[in-house]
């Protein structure tokens, strides 16, 4: 006798939808194509389980199935012999009752004509019916083969590759190699599908799906698009004036510090950020860090002899 929906995942009617989660993922994992290649019935096995977690966590085919309005494809079942009135099949055919069926007839040109009744209860069509007789249309569309599952993968990539959407050569399960194109917006946790790259199925290959991480830099940190970096200085090269050469993800690139530059003062290198959705690039922002040597007595002399440079903190009152 043929498994109900519930046996087939080893459970009893009533069963939560936790437990038919629960019991289908465990199914799954025993019973997987994958993993049992020199056993084709397991194969068979697994599409009747996933078939039946298909109807199962489908709240509105449960409660039609608990009903007993559908089998186990998930097709109406035939209402004779429950309903009707008096109506009953028997060897003689349709006979007289209480529901007043006396001149019931399928095929006679005087028989009444119950397509649009059995639409009404069985959603069936006149394009179902016109191939098959009088119950065609009660025929679903067999159930299209279950794919592969899918496969999760997760890549780390270096900030610069990240900053440059460099192709990442990554390998997959089935030990093929496949070089990655990143998108632009990437982000920490974009995941980017892989069609037909995952495990195989009655119903074909999965996909592989790949989680983007994208490691931390020693200097560079990120703002959205922008990318910022605290550039040290010399006193000499912030009070005078310079060409200082400054790195960037893509290399290094000579940056202007104007004369008299201060310490947290922000300089910006246009488009050398992320790559937004839109394919515009955000900027580097170079923060200026004075570095003051704390041995250099000539400056100490100099400093002691002068004496210039205000008060500072004039506008915070003090």
């Amino acid at each position: 006798m043929a498994l109900d929906l519930y046996q087939r995942l080893g459970l009893k009617r009533g069963a939560t939808e936790a437990d038919i989660k629960k019991a289908y993922r465990s199914l799954a994992k025993q019973l997987h194509p994958d993993r049992n290649k020199d056993n084709p019935k397991t194969a068979e096995r697994f599409a009747q389980v996933t078939a039946a977690y298909d109807l199962l966590s489908d709240k509105d085919k449960r409660a039609k199935y608990d009903r007993g309005e559908i089998d186990e494809e998930g097709n109406p079942k035939m209402p004779f012999g429950a309903g009707f009135g008096g109506y009953s099949a028997g060897a003689g055919g349709p006979q007289p009752g209480a529901g007043g069926f006396e001149n019931f007839n399928f095929g006679g040109a005087e028989g009444a004509d119950l397509s649009d009744l059995f639409e009404g209860l069985f959603g069936g069509t006149a394009a179902g019916r016109a191939g098959g007789g009088p119950f065609s249309g009660f025929r679903q569309r067999a159930r299209a083969p279950q794919k592969g599952a899918d496969v999760a993968y997760r890549l780390k990539i270096p900030f610069e590759d990240a900053v440059a959407l460099k192709p990442q050569r990554i390998t997959l399960a089935d030990g093929k190699t496949i070089d990655l194109k990143l998108p632009q917006g990437l982000e920490d946790g974009t995941r980017i599908r892989l069609a037909g790259k995952g495990g195989e199925g009655p119903g074909g290959r999965g996909d592989a799906i790949v989680t983007i991480e994208i490691a931390s830099h020693r200097f560079f940190t990120r703002e959205g698009t922008n990318i910022r970096l605290t550039l040290p200085v010399t006193l000499k090269e912030a009070v005078l004036g310079a060409k200082v050469k400054v790195p960037t993800p893509e290399g290094a690139v000579m940056l202007t510090v104007p004369k008299g530059t201060s310490s947290g003062k922000v300089l910006r290198l246009k488009g050398r950020g992320f790559a937004g959705r839109d394919g515009k690039r955000g900027d580097q922002l170079v923060t200026v860090d004075i570095e003051i040597p704390s041995d250099d007595r000539e400056l100490q002399r100099f400093v002691e002899s002068w004496d210039g440079g205000g008060n500072p903190r004039s506008s915070l009152g003090v």
